[in-house]
């Protein structure tokens, strides 16, 4: 028989997990990975809004092959070794990094969260790595640099049709103090982002019967919405309308490598040409002098069945040497992506929906939160292959299976 006796409160007490009304950690704090970030976005944003960071091209083949790629990747540790230390630092360009990643560019980031880019840019200068603003940003060259003025900041660049704008944008980003361009040369024309249409998303968001309704699910994002300044495009003339709008009208569908040797002799920084998905283009810019690449399928959000970065890096880097810088993006949810990238050969890796879902989720507070989560998982994917450095993991550590 077990014996059996009537517990003390000062017993049970500890054990109740009901806290106060508004006390203790919230949602966001609690959040354990990227994907619990994601669903307290999808909950706090409306819907057209979550579905143009979530969202890819026609039949989002692309997105979910650069997922699944992660998903294939197979570790192969060493133990035994004291990773009581360790080092997440990475030489990004020339400059130490704290993190092996960078904050990619990405547009309308007020839409996302009244807080916008200066939040990103914050959270990027606190982690130690660094961030680039977009041509399709909601905030100027020169009010991020007035924000926040000791970030580490890049600016991505579209060219536009309008030559002297074109200059215009470059001379202001050079006054401006912006270390490094990231042209952008896969959006000559708009991809395909059917959940965006079916939403009939449009900048600004318009007062349609449907954005109405859907107010009373949302108030505070449309509170914060209609009683701070209008959304626009920070480095643009007025260009109100569809995404794909602004891009047939105002991007130039004629560039070619004539225009990245202008824009070499331009610019006095560092140059990186985003949106390579090609070994022979990779090969070819490094002939051009530039700085870098980065292997990218723009998130899955252009050409859908476009290659997959990840399964592209190691022929790339084959092809260009190993001191050629390659970057890669798309489909990076987790700090252990991060170290799989650097693993197989990546120079750095660019986060962009990430962190969207962390400024979606809850402002500057929720990139943070984004930042912290990649962060541990990096530094607890390090421990766990027995190595106290990146530089550490040596090729026969990562390999990427076919299936």
């Amino acid at each position: 028989m077990v014996e059996r006796r009537v517990p003390k409160w000062s017993e049970v007490r500890p054990l109740l997990a009901v806290r106060p009304p508004f006390t203790g950690p919230s949602a966001v704090d609690r959040a354990a990975s990227i994907e619990d970030l994601r669903r307290i976005a999808k909950r706090r944003t409306p819907r057209s809004v979550f579905d143009y960071v979530d969202g890819a091209a026609g039949q989002e083949l692309s997105l979910a092959r650069s997922r699944d790629a992660f998903s294939r990747v197979e570790f192969r540790p060493h133990v035994l070794n004291d990773v009581a230390q360790i080092d997440t630092s990475w030489d990004i360009l020339g400059k130490r990094s704290a993190l092996p990643f960078a904050f990619s560019p990405t547009g309308f980031t007020r839409m996302m969260n009244v807080e916008g880019e200066p939040a990103v840019a914050r959270v990027a200068r606190e982690f130690g790595i660094p961030y680039a603003l977009s041509t399709l940003g909601t905030t100027s060259p020169e009010e991020l640099t007035a924000a926040v003025p000791d970030a580490r900041r890049w600016f991505q660049l579209y060219l536009l049709r309008e030559h002297q704008s074109r200059r215009d944008l470059l001379n202001r980003v050079a006054a401006s103090g912006y270390e490094t361009i990231i042209l952008t040369v896969d959006t000559v024309v708009a991809g395909s982002r059917l959940r965006d249409v079916r939403n009939g998303l449009t900048i600004p968001p318009q007062l349609t019967v449907k954005t109405l309704a859907g107010m009373a699910i949302h108030p505070k994002w449309w509170i914060n919405a209609l009683t701070t300044e209008p959304l626009e495009f920070a480095s643009l003339r007025s260009t109100d309308g569809t995404v794909a709008d602004l891009i047939n009208n105002v991007f130039d569908p004629s560039i070619t490598v004539d225009d990245v040797r202008w824009l070499r002799d331009a610019w006095d920084g560092k140059l990186l040409i985003k949106g390579v998905q090609n070994i022979d283009d990779a090969a070819m810019l490094a002939h051009e002098g530039v700085d870098g690449v980065i292997l990218s399928n723009h998130g899955g959000r252009q050409l859908d069945r476009s290659a997959v970065p990840l399964e592209l890096l190691g022929s790339v880097r084959e092809a260009v040497g190993e001191e050629f810088p390659v970057f890669i993006d798309g489909g990076v949810m987790s700090g252990a992506d991060i170290v799989a990238a650097i693993g197989l050969g990546a120079s750095g890796v660019l986060v962009g929906r990430a962190y969207l879902y962390g400024i979606m989720a809850d402002g500057e507070r929720g990139v943070r939160r984004a930042a912290e989560i990649l962060k541990g998982e990096i530094e607890q994917t390090m421990r766990l292959m027995g190595v106290t450095t990146l530089e550490q993991i040596s090729p026969d550590m990562v390999t990427l299976r076919s299936h």
